[in-house]
Formats: structure tokens, sequence, C-alpha cells
């Protein structure tokens, strides 16, 4: 059975906030005057108020000993009864006619039969996607409550749910296993058995991840991926299963060991086998690729060390050669200056002359010396380094062909020039000599037009046409390869990252019956001529605003060169009562335990409700609040399971804190999690006064971790080694998504990502990100997404501010704009189709942001994709750096908010105090899960602290002291002085008080909200 604890099916809270009687419970007059006459007593007056706005609030009726007794006091008193009358009915008769009454005057369907045939038919059809019971329940009430109808009981849907899934799985497990021959079979169940001399099984080592790239590692992965490829076809056997399916099947078997694997029947071990097998098989082709653009990048790298080793060793000859040179010049103008006084003949004088040039070449060892020294130097000139990588990359050179033999490659645009040079290279491998032929026999010559002036002249010999350096034409091929990966130019079939994503796009055909009613949700024109106006209305709305604002705009300035300057303005001080206050506030939070700070939250909120086995069963453990509070603590600090046993007085052993851990949370539970404290947080009125979630921010922070995995790198930009915490931090405080990401992937490509996946109740409307988001095809895509992306600028001036039309041309703030910069409206218009194809894939889950944006990010020439994104990106850039200028409160707006992210990661740093910080693992899932916990952490954190600031101003209020909204606006719920992190821990399970999340104010100086950019 699952817990109706993970379901949304409605029932009363325990206690009813105030705010929600009032708002939920409130009977209008029409109501209160419909039930006064559908009764003649009092007692069934309300007995009828309390089942009409029950089922208002619930959607199926309950018995009345099951409405809290706040609940009915309310509305008694709403309509204006004695306290004495009770709230029953005096008979079932009476009961069902009041019953009756409530579904007619509601138009509510109460054919129980026919709701659960809707909700069968609605949960086998999302059973095909979805696993978990608590998913497939849910969507059945969202159903019903869509056409009208009474809800069913709960242990009817929980049977329902439980019969549907069995059913939809089974079919699935019957299909695979039909696909399959006997040897195949066999194949599977011989992954379970541990052979002699081993303690693991090979379905174990399906499990692990990728290792850092180095050249034997990445040897290792592709026979590592051979071997998988050797299982069988899985991609044939689960081409009836969903992908959503395939994955949740891997996830069971991945936590899982193989005498438990064992232990189930037939059909479902196979399956599951079976579906981590070809997980793993889509997974290591995406390793290999990763680790193939590693090495190439790791071969340019020594490429370019290798030229400045040789630039430094040659400095010395070259300033010798200088000498010569200025000696030479010398003497040219020794003879010029003696043949002008002597009058001397032109002859004369150029043969003076050349005598005199000669001899420092003769001083120098000869013309031939000099002028083999000057060719060696001049050979490295120019930054072309291209040349001195073939010697890094012999090494690589069967590795690299091995690679081409496990991945099949496919072009994703008609340009695929770069493939027929790989096959080239691919059917000359074998030869040895130094020269290749530049065509096959009966062939054109292989295109290279794609090649850079640098590769072009290695590739290539003077006085030798026809012929290629075949070496140098290798690792000129290769990198290029690499360099399309990363495009997305080229994709590898049967990968996941590296796939093709215009695959997974929706045709033309279905997004042209769905971009009319998302661009109504978005706030977006529906057609290609309406966003073109829209955005072109934008455009000469903001730089005619800018340019009449322009003399009256102290901050910028534009000198008589046209070079433009910004003045920095200072940051609002906080006042004295604001300072007095925090510290008022300060002095009244109790001192309190980070492990009671987490079971507190998990009694107020139920955060821990999402955890559970991934076949949807409740916890077979004991106490789950307190166990489940005990794993969020040991990971959010990083402590691990074996240091948290240690400290927890009578506690737990390493084994029960990590195999729940292991096997009952995802990261997709750990975001439910978190996003029910950010939904309770939202409800608290304090947070009124720090923000309404409208915004966001979002910027990573370097983590430190192990490095012998696929993720870590040396971070240029944070200057350490190991991953990104990419952040998404909501505008009043509290995070909303979180990511862990490589240190060399451009943090940009995830600014939406977090946004689309965060599953609270905040709906962001504009996004601040740091100075990586000012990317012209984010720019572009946010438009599309109905987002206004806000990024801190710092380097404004060297950014290209483009014109509405070539005519278009300002007064005082010409000089901004780029002399041929102008928007090509055509070109949007025309790829307006595959724009919408891409943001409707984006928003219906087929296409994920990041992956979009990262193809996106590499100025592919042949995406037309690219171009479409980058030149709306163009236009709305130029509107937000017009803005920029213009707004002195939105420069403000932006460095409030990214700020709070950058406080927000010192605060989730600071309780990250296990392993000084560093992340001891080498699995990349197992990171993201850690960054994942410390956000659940830091936001239980937030949430007491917020619950206690609400209590220290009552408090203050009770006392006889004032307390002002803008003073309570500069007050943020980061406090850490009141918690204890250190010590033996003790699992105190007991009940909190009601966490108090009504604040009343002063009201003098309520009359305007103080949002973060006057916080």
């Amino acid at each position: 059975m699952a817990s109706i604890d993970r379901t949304a099916y409605p029932r009363f809270k325990k206690s009813v906030p105030p705010q929600e009687l009032h708002d939920v419970f409130t009977p209008s007059p029409k109501e209160i005057e419909w039930a006064q006459r559908a009764t003649r007593s009092d007692r069934h007056l309300l007995a009828l108020v309390i089942q009409l706005k029950a089922f208002q609030r619930l959607g199926y009726f309950p018995r009345m000993e099951e409405v809290p007794d706040a609940v009915v006091d309310y509305v008694r008193s709403r309509l204006d009864l004695a306290a004495d009358v009770a709230c029953d009915h005096d008979s079932d008769r009476t009961r069902r006619h009041h019953r009756a009454l409530v579904r007619e005057r509601l138009g509510v369907n109460s054919d129980r039969e026919a709701a659960r045939r809707l909700a069968e038919k609605t949960m086998r059809a999302e059973a095909r996607v979805k696993d978990n019971p608590a998913d497939l329940i849910n969507v059945a009430l969202e159903e019903m409550t869509r056409n009208a109808f009474e809800l069913l009981g709960y242990s009817t849907l929980d049977e329902l749910a439980a019969r549907v899934r069995a059913e939809v799985n089974h079919g699935f497990f019957f299909g695979i296993i039909k696909r399959m021959g006997a040897d195949d079979i066999a194949r599977m169940e011989g992954l379970l058995q541990v052979p002699p001399g081993r303690r693991t099984s090979p379905a174990d080592d399906l499990k692990q991840s990728a290792r850092r790239p180095s050249l034997s590692r990445f040897k290792q992965h592709l026979r590592h991926l051979r071997d998988l490829d050797l299982l069988g076809p899985t991609q044939v056997w689960l081409e009836e299963v969903p992908k959503a399916k395939v994955e949740h099947f891997a996830a069971e078997a991945r936590v899982l060991d193989a005498p438990s694997l064992r232990e189930m029947n037939d059909d479902k071990r196979i399956a599951l086998v079976v579906s981590l097998v070809h997980v793993a098989r889509v997974r290591a082709r995406d390793e290999v690729a990763g680790m193939f653009c590693r090495r190439m990048a790791a071969i340019h790298k020594k490429g370019r060390e290798r030229l400045q080793e040789i630039r430094e060793r040659q400095r010395a000859e070259t300033e010798r050669l200088w000498g010569v040179f200025g000696r030479m010049l010398s003497g040219a103008r020794e003879a010029h200056a003696h043949g002008e006084a002597a009058a001397l003949p032109e002859v004369a004088v150029y043969e003076r002359a050349g005598e005199l040039m000669l001899k420092p070449l003769v001083d120098a060892g000869g013309v031939a010396k000099v002028s083999q020294e000057h060719e060696e130097i001049s050979a490295h000139h120019g930054n072309n380094y291209t040349g001195l990588m073939v010697g890094f990359y012999r090494s690589h050179r069967a590795a690299l062909f091995e690679l081409l033999e496990v991945l099949e490659l496919k072009s994703t645009s008609a340009d695929d020039s770069v493939l027929r040079a790989v096959a080239f290279i691919r059917t000359n491998r074998h030869l040895r000599g130094e020269y290749v032929p530049d065509r096959l026999d009966g062939c054109e010559p292989l295109d290279v037009s794609f090649v850079s002036e640098h590769w072009s002249k290695t590739i290539r010999e003077r006085g030798r046409p026809g012929v290629f350096v075949r070496r140098q034409l290798e690792v000129c091929v290769f990198s290029y390869l690499a360099s399309e990966l990363r495009t997305g130019d080229v994709a590898v079939v049967g990968a996941d990252s590296y796939a093709s994503f215009l695959d997974q796009l929706m045709s033309a055909e279905e997004a042209e019956g769905k971009i009319a009613a998302y661009c109504a949700e978005a706030g977006i024109p529906d057609t290609a001529d309406g966003l073109n106006d829209m955005v072109q209305g934008l455009l000469y709305e903001h730089a005619a605003r800018t340019d009449a604002a322009y003399p009256d705009n102290a901050d910028l300035a534009i000198d008589e060169d046209g070079v433009p300057t910004l003045k920095r303005r200072r940051g609002r001080e906080r006042t004295a009562s604001a300072l007095a206050l925090e510290a008022a506030v300060s002095e009244r939070m109790d001192e309190v335990g980070l492990l009671d700070i987490v079971t507190r939250t998990a009694h107020w909120i139920g955060w821990y409700r999402h955890f559970g086995p991934l076949s949807g069963s409740d916890p077979k453990i004991k106490d789950p609040l307190g166990r489940y509070s005990v794993i969020g603590f040991t990971y959010g600090t990083n402590l691990g399971p074996h240091q948290m046993s240690r400290h927890l007085r009578g506690g737990l052993s390493p084994h029960e804190i990590a195999g729940p851990a292991r096997e009952h949370i995802t990261a997709h539970k750990l975001n439910r999690a978190s996003a029910d404290v950010v939904n309770a947080f939202s409800r608290l009125d304090v947070t009124y006064w720090w923000g309404d979630g409208s915004r966001v921010g979002a910027d990573g922070t370097q983590i430190d971790t192990w490095d012998d995995n696929l993720l870590a790198e040396t971070s240029v930009r944070y200057g350490g080694y190991g991953g990104i915490a990419y952040r998404h931090i909501a505008d009043s405080y509290i995070a909303l998504f979180s990511h862990f990401i490589p240190c060399g992937v451009w943090e940009a490509v995830y600014i939406f990502e977090g946004l689309l996946r965060q599953e609270s109740d905040l709906e962001p409307e504009t996004i601040h990100a740091d100075t990586q988001g000012q990317s012209l095809p984010a720019f572009g895509l946010a438009a599309l997404l109905g987002v206004e992306l806000l990024p801190r600028i710092r380097n404004w001036k060297d950014l290209v501010f483009y014109r509405p039309t070539p005519n278009a041309r300002y007064r005082h703030i010409d000089e901004l704009f780029g002399e041929d910069a102008v928007i090509d409206w055509k070109l949007i218009r025309t790829h307006w189709i595959d724009l919408m194809r891409t943001v409707l894939s984006i928003k219906e889950g087929r296409l994920s942001s990041s992956v979009l944006l990262r193809r996106l990010g590499n100025e592919s020439k042949k995406n037309r994709l690219y171009r479409a994104f980058r030149e709306l990106g163009r236009a709305m850039r130029t509107v937000v750096l017009l803005r920029y200028l213009n707004e002195p409160e939105l420069r403000e707006g932006i460095t409030a908010v990214t700020n709070r992210v950058e406080a927000f990661h010192g605060f989730s740093s600071w309780l990250r105090f296990g392993n000084n910080g560093t992340i001891a693992d080498n699995d990349p899932d197992h990171m993201e899960l850690l960054v994942k916990f410390n956000e659940l952490l830091a936001n239980c954190v937030i949430f007491y602290n917020a619950v206690a600031i609400t209590a220290a101003l009552t408090q203050l209020r009770n006392e006889g002291h004032r307390v002002y909204g803008p003073d309570v606006a500069c007050l943020a719920p980061y406090m850490t002085a009141h918690i204890r992190r250190f010590g033996d821990y003790v699992l105190d399970l007991s009940p909190p008080g009601v966490a108090q999340a009504h604040l009343e104010l002063d009201e003098a100086d309520q009359s305007e909200r103080n949002g973060p950019g006057n916080a």
C-alpha cells in the first residue's frame, strides 16, 4: 500500500492556519442563503454548510468526526450560530439529502463506477511512463477533478493503482522476454552469478561509472563498451518500452544486489537486468564520447604548451637574429648616407650596402646557417600549434581509431564533410607512408573546406600537390570530430547526451496544433509576424526611451570619441533601526542543534514523505521520520554514514543509514522533498518582506571532490578541483533547485533547467544570472519560454547593440550601436516553426534545455537553430542592455538577487562541514545526490530560521517594541550563530510546538513592500 502522505489525496490538516480558515472555509452570502432555504434548523444549517465547504476543499465528503474542530467553530461563527449548536446529522437520510444538495449545487458527478473507469483509464495510460503508485494516484485525482467527479476513496485508488501498475509492468516484462532468445536470457541470468574468486557479480560492474579520462582509462572504457554490446541488442528487446520506464527499471536494479534480484520472479528479474544493461550501454557511449572530447582537448593543450616552450627556448635565438638584422640595417643606412655625402652613383651605393649588409651574416655563421635558423623560428610564428600536436597524438592513435569502430556516428545536418573525412582516414588507416593521396581511387578529392587556415597549412606541404601529410590529417579530422560532437553537428547513435537532439523534437505538424495554447500560457504572440512585431516594438521602445532619457541620465556618459562609461552606484546602507532589529532578533533566537532543526521541520512539513523503496511501497523501517531525518543530516552535512554512526548516541549503524539512503532516495525524490519545504516557507508571513519568488538567481560555486571520475576538473574560474554546484535561489532566499556539473562546462546551459524542473508552487518570471548568462541563444530561448533573463552585466562595452532596422538612428546614443549590426527579422520569421518545435519539446520534457543550450553554445555554422536563436537573442539582449543603462533600479535588483545566491553558497558551505567540505566519492550520480541533500538541509534551516525570526519579532512586539516592514526586509534567514553543528548528536523525535506562520507588524510602514532591490 502506498502511504497517503506521499500522494496529493486531499485531507484536513492537523492544525488549520487562520489564513486558510478565512480563504477556504468562509461561506459566501449566496451560499448561506442557499443553505438557509434548504434547512429548517441551526443544526442542519451548520451540517450542510460544513459539508459544502469540506467538499469544496477536499473533493469528497468526509465523516463529520473527521472535520477539525477549528473548521466547525469557524463556520459556526460565520453563520452567527450559538456555540452549543452541534455539527452532525440526526439521520442517514438527512446526511444523504445534504450530500445530494451539495452535489447538485456544485455540479458534481457522483457515479462511482464511471469515476472508477476514468481513474483506471488514466492510470493505465500514465503507468506506461511512470512507476510510482503515488504518481498514478495523483494523475487520477487530477483527471477526476477536471471532469467534476466526486473523488473515490483513497483505499479504492490505492488498490486500483497497485493492480494497474502490476498489469502494465507485467505486459512490459512479457514483451521483453518474448523478444529474447534462450541464449539471451541465459546471458542475463549469468550476470547475476558471482564467479569464483570474486565477491561481486558482473551485474555490479554495470553500475560503475567512468573514471578520470586518462588515456589508459579511455582504452579500458572502450573495451568495456565492446563487452556491453556483446551482451545483446537491448534496444531491440526494449523497443516497445518507453524510455522513462526503462530508466526506472534500471534504477530499481541498480540499488538491489544480485541475491535480491535473484529472488524476484523470472520475468521481472530479466526485464530489470536488461534495462540495467541497456542504460549502461547508453551511458557508456556518452562517457566514451565525453572522454574522447577531453582527450582531444588535452592534446590541443599540450600542443599549445609545446609551442610556448619552443618560443621560450628560441627567445635568445630570436633576439640574436634581430641583432643580425639590426646590424644589416645599420650597414644599409651607412652606405646610403655615405653615397649622398660623396654624391656616388646609385650602383656604387648598392654595392657598398651589399658589402656592409653581408658582413653581419658572415659573422653570424653564413647565409645558409642564418637562413636555416630563420626557417626554424618562423615555423612557429602566428600561434599555429597544430603541427606540434602529432607528437602527442601517436600514443592515442590506436584508441581513437577503435573509437570509430565502437561508436556509430551520424551527421545532424546536410553537411557531412567531417564524417566523410572520418571515413577517408579510416580507409587509409593501415598506410605507412608519410603522405597519402587526397582522393580515393575513382573519387573526387577529399573536401577539407571545413578546416581552418592553420590546419590547412599543416595538413599539406608546399610543393606536394595532391597529397596530405597523413598523420597531420588524422589529428585534424579527430579534432573536428570532437568539435562537432560538442556542437551537436555529429551525434552518437544509441547515446543520450551525445544523441541527436533534433530527433527529440516534436514534428512541425504536432507543434502547430499546440502553439496557440502554449503561447497564450507563456504570454507571447502565436505567429511569426506577431513575435517579430513584439520584439521589434520592444527594441524600438527601449532604444527611443534610453535616447530620450540620456540628457538626464547622470550615470551614463558617452565621450567625443563615442566611448561610453557607466558610473557604479554605491549599495544602500542598512538603517540603524534595521541593524538594531537584527541584533534584537538574534538575542531572542534560542540555541538549537542542527539535527533538532532537521527533525522539527520533518514534523512540521513532512518532507520525508517522498522517501521510500523504488517499488513504490511504504518503507519497512521502524520510524521513517527519525531515520530519514538522520539520513538528511548525514548527507546534507557531508559527514557520511560512518562518522554519523560514531557521533549519534544510541543511534544507528552505518548500514542502517547508508542502506535506506541508497535504496529509498533518488534525485527526483529529493527535489520533491525540497519543494515541500519551499512551499511551506512561502506560506510564512515574514517571507512577504523578502520576496514573492517571482525572481530567481542562478549561479555556481566550486566544490572539491575526489579526482578519479569523469566529472571532476580543474576550475579556471573558481581555482579549485572538483565540480560546480549550480543553484537556483529565489528572491526570498530559499533554494529552488540544484545541479552538480563539471567545472569545464559553460554554466549558462543550465540556466533554465532549474526553472523547468523545480517542483515547488513558485513560478519565477525573471531569472538573474552571472555574466555567463549573457549568451545570445539563452536570451532567445528565454523570450520563447516567457521568462525575463536579466543577467549581471560587467563587460557591456564589449557587447554589440543591434539596430531594429538599418535606418534607425539616435540623437544621443547612436555610438552604442554597431554600424552594420541590424536584426535579421526574416531569419526569425523563416525558422519560427523550428523555434516553436524546440520550445514545445522542452516544455513537454522531450528535450532538456541544458542539452539544447550546450549544442547552441558553440556557434555551430551548420546549425540553423543556432542562427535563429542567436538572432532572436541579439534583439532581446539589446533590449536588456538598453534597460541596464537606463534603469538604475534594474541594476540594483540584479545585484541584490545575485548577491543572495552568493550568500546561499556560503550558507550551504557552512552546513557542509563534513570532510572539510570535500565530496569523498567518484560516482557523479552520488555527487549530485549529496548536493541535493545539502540543498534540502539548507532549506530546512532557512525555514526554521524564518519561524524563529517570526517568533522573535512577535516577542519584540509583545514587549512593546515597534517593528516595521522595511526593517524586517533587511533580515535574512541565513543566521547561524544560534546553531550547534558539532559534538555528539541526540535524535529527539518529540513533536515540537506549532510553527508560527502569522506575523503582525506595526502598520505605519506597511504601505509599500520593500523588495530585494531596496533591502
